[in-house]
């Protein structure tokens, strides 16, 4: 006990449909850990939870197209060919990415 980095136990009696209530808030926050959330909402009071999923899917795009840039660069500059392929490949990419920033906006209004 005497490393630890939180010494100070706190103990709080909760009825079954209090911890069920407790559970169902944690829920909504994708977490698991009941001592980091109770921390958190006695300390803070509220949590707000953004979901980045669509924000983590375009960085995913564009990495893909970064890749593929590359790629083709590297093919052109050792004066191989450019494929029709790869270009529709981008473009198919960029607009998996144009759709998702309108419906990130969209969900924003």
């Amino acid at each position: 006990m005497v490393n630890r980095k939180r010494p100070i136990i706190l103990r709080c009696p909760v009825t079954a449909e209090e911890r069920s209530l407790i559970e169902q808030k944690m829920a909504q926050l994708q977490t698991k850990r009941i001592g980091a959330y109770l921390r958190k909402m006695a300390i803070d009071g509220y949590i707000i939870y953004v979901d980045t999923r669509d924000i983590k899917e375009i960085n995913k795009l564009l990495s893909a197209i970064g890749r593929n840039i590359n790629q083709i660069a590297k093919r052109v500059n050792a004066g191989g060919p450019t494929y029709q392929a790869d270009m529709e490949e981008i473009r198919e990419r960029l607009d998996q990415i144009w759709q998702l920033q309108r419906r990130i906006l969209l969900s924003q209004r």
